[in-house]
């Protein structure tokens, strides 16, 4: 009987192969505890995996066994209270069966943990972004359409004639021609050399002299026949395609830090928009992120000081749109970027700005928005900007509104509000 023996090395990344599998066998299970674990998380906390445990009545393995088969009718002696179909209770307390605790014993005195998975940052950021899109996207052929520029890429050995370079391809012949004849040139003057003496000593030496010249006709001969051009020194320029992005998109977070945002209320906006630029980092190379911070005046940041500036204030809702308006016709020209917003707030505004906001919406910003999502903060009842936003999500189909009123909210709310669209 043959025997065959594997002698090869593994890789570091023999398991990969199983990892995917074990992975997508056990999707569902894995992506409730990735939204589970995102309201646990720290919004500073985006370099690390996840621990994800599974039910161990999850991760049994299939198996074929025999089975009893046919029809069977049992009598079990000293049964007085039962008949068929009765529910018995469980035993109060583990019913005497490997101790009194409220665990999940076994009876014979053996079982198995809970199975806890570890997946990568790179699994996890997979498993919660998947089937999350920019809404309206695929309509201004955003998503990973490109067009290609040719640029110079040095040079090669093969090409058409067109591309030859002439410079380069004498630089290759001389520096060949140079490395060919160094050896000759420098033995060609050692017999000059010597036949000059022999020329000049007493007596005279022909049998010498003529030995010598043909020698130096012999180099000479092999220096001639070193060509000036070879098919090795020709070099071609190269030429290659790089993608450019044919369409661009931008992405405004506006974020309320007025007063009347409390910490807990900061902590939830923030949570959002954390998730929100991983989001774009992770699904899109060319959407740009605009941070803009309001109370009664807007300003535009840089990501660090949008996520820990503790600066704060009234409220005017107003101005974190005029500013919008005013970046949007300053730096992206709608005929070559696709606008995107996601403004958050806890819907404390002054009543007469509420209006105002509603207007700049109406004639300003939604007109050239792909997509414009809301989000308002909040436990107690909505106030006049919720009021006044409602009027418009009936009237564009690109404005749409959530309320968030807990951690657990975040995600769920964020999975609504960026579902891909599935034709």
């Amino acid at each position: 009987m043959a025997q065959f023996i594997d002698r090869r090395l593994n890789g570091k990344n023999k398991s990969t192969v199983n990892r995917q599998r074990f992975i997508r066998r056990h999707k569902q299970k894995i992506k409730e505890a990735v939204s589970d674990a995102v309201n646990r998380r720290s919004i500073t906390d985006t370099d690390n995996g996840e621990d994800i445990t599974l039910p161990k009545s999850d991760i049994t393995e299939p198996a074929f066994h025999q089975g009893q088969g046919g029809h069977r009718e049992r009598v079990h002696p000293g049964n007085d209270q039962f008949i068929r179909g009765d529910k018995i209770e469980r035993p109060p307390g583990g019913g005497g069966q490997g101790g009194s605790g409220d665990g999940d014993a076994s009876p014979d005195g053996e079982g198995q943990d809970e199975f806890i998975f570890q997946i990568s940052k790179d699994e996890y950021l997979d498993i919660l972004f998947e089937d999350l899109a920019l809404p309206n996207l695929k309509k201004n052929q955003v998503n990973r359409i490109t067009e290609w520029k040719t640029h110079r890429a040095g040079y090669q050995t093969a090409g058409i004639p067109s591309n030859i370079a002439v410079v380069r391809s004498l630089q290759q012949s001389l520096a060949r021609r140079t490395a060919m004849s160094a050896g000759k040139k420098r033995k060609l003057r050692e017999l000059e050399d010597e036949l000059t003496s022999l020329k000049s000593c007493e007596p005279a030496k022909p049998l010498q002299e003529k030995s010598i010249k043909e020698e130096i006709e012999e180099i000479r001969a092999q220096m001639r026949r070193v060509p000036f051009i070879d098919t090795f020194d020709l070099r071609f320029k190269n030429y290659e395609k790089r993608p450019i992005p044919s369409s661009q998109a931008v992405m405004f977070c506006l974020m309320d830090v007025s007063g009347s945002m409390d910490q807990a209320t900061k902590d939830i906006a923030k949570r959002f928009y954390v998730l929100l630029y991983m989001f774009l980092n992770r699904t899109y190379e060319n959407v740009e992120v605009v941070f803009i911070r309001h109370h009664t005046q807007a300003k535009e940041v840089d990501e660090h000081e949008f996520f820990y500036s503790q600066e704060t204030g009234g409220t005017i809702v107003s101005s974190a749109l005029k500013l919008m308006d005013e970046i949007v016709k300053e730096r992206y020209p709608t005929n070559q970027w696709n606008i995107y917003a996601a403004q958050a707030s806890d819907g404390d505004n002054w009543a007469d700005d509420s209006p105002r906001c509603k207007k700049l919406l109406t004639e300003a910003l939604l007109p050239i928005c792909q997509y414009y999502s809301y989000i308002e903060i909040t436990r107690r009842s909505h106030q006049t900007l919720w009021h006044e936003y409602e009027k418009l999500e009936s009237q564009f189909d690109n404005f749409a509104m959530k309320n968030i009123r807990a951690v657990e909210d975040i995600f769920p709310v964020f999975r609504e509000l960026f579902q891909k669209e599935h034709s």
